[in-house]
């Protein structure tokens, strides 16, 4: 008895259980421990936990994920997110106690709040059918890549840069106030500069199901 045509199709699947996943993982999960100690004002501690994910994030990108075989699509999909908790962590506390500007916060938040959006329609446009909630969740099935653009790498760098600064500065001993002042307004442009360069790029997303029929065509 002959089988519909869904069925003749294997189903693409990947190893997600990879070193480079499990340690952005941790990264996530230190991120609720380090929002409580900036708002605890324990700054001595954040410091601590930025520099662990701060060295984890080293260690993945170091790894040879191909020649080892644990570079994946979630990896692409997890590691920008990974950076973007942090960094919604650190603005929200570091806002509350008043080390940055709320006008600098809603930049930051309303840009990633934007792409997460895009994100969300992207892994439903391009999710091969069936379409079902749990496929939807489902990350071992790709479906598109994130590929970050140069200004938005930059971006990130400076961002990292001006949280990391901040929240090292109630411990320092000596005054920052001009320095941050000034890379807050770099941030706040690149911010804006890196959220457009997603809307005009058109290689910021790479649909995978469709480059994978195409290299069996």
């Amino acid at each position: 008895m002959p089988s519909g045509p869904s069925s003749d199709k294997p189903t693409l699947r990947e190893n997600i259980y990879t070193l480079p996943n499990l340690l952005t993982l941790s990264r996530i999960f230190a991120c609720p421990v380090l929002g409580w100690s900036i708002l605890d004002g324990n700054y001595h501690l954040a410091t601590g936990l930025l520099v662990y994910a701060g060295l984890t994030d080293l260690v993945c990108r170091w790894i040879p994920s191909r020649r080892y075989k644990m570079s994946s699509v979630l990896g692409t999909i997890l590691d920008p997110a990974a950076d973007k908790i942090l960094m919604t962590t650190l603005v929200v506390t570091l806002t509350m106690q008043d080390l940055i500007p709320v006008p600098l916060a809603a930049i930051i938040l309303g840009r990633d709040v934007l792409l997460s959006l895009s994100a969300l329609y992207i892994r439903y446009a391009t999710l091969p059918h069936p379409k079902t909630f749990s496929r939807y969740w489902d990350f071992s099935l790709p479906s598109a890549e994130v590929r970050p653009t140069l200004i938005s790498k930059v971006n990130t760098a400076l961002q990292l840069l001006l949280m990391g600064t901040t929240t090292v500065s109630p411990i320092l001993p000596f005054d920052l106030g001009m320095s941050l002042q000034g890379l807050q307004y770099l941030v706040a442009t690149t911010t804006i500069w890196s959220g457009l360069s997603y809307v005009f790029s058109k290689d910021a997303v790479r649909v995978v199901s469709q480059s994978k029929r195409s290299g069996r065509l």
